[in-house]
């Protein structure tokens, strides 16, 4: 799962690295949400109910080198209260 972040969106990723294809993806404009970090919770509980549909449970958190607080940590708590393991 990979976490990019702009001044205008917060976008997520699930990735198959062995096929090289996005799984899932979700950002604040499909949440229907702001680019805040009530607004990246809503995005993790997007992408983790996308997820879910594609029976993936599993995750590993990769957040491009960005510090784990605000809005990335926002993200990874809305998938795990989504369903999602990392």
């Amino acid at each position: 799962m990979a976490v990019f972040r702009s001044l205008k969106k917060i976008e997520v990723q699930i990735i198959d690295d062995s096929k090289g294809i996005t799984l899932v993806y979700a950002n604040n404009q499909l949440a229907k949400s702001k680019n805040n970090i009530s607004g990246a919770a809503e995005v993790g509980k997007l992408v983790a109910k996308k997820a879910k549909d594609k029976k993936i449970k599993e995750v590993i958190f990769d957040r491009a080198g960005y510090k784990y607080h605000g809005k990335v940590k926002a993200v990874a708590d809305g998938a795990r209260k989504g369903g999602l393991v990392f």
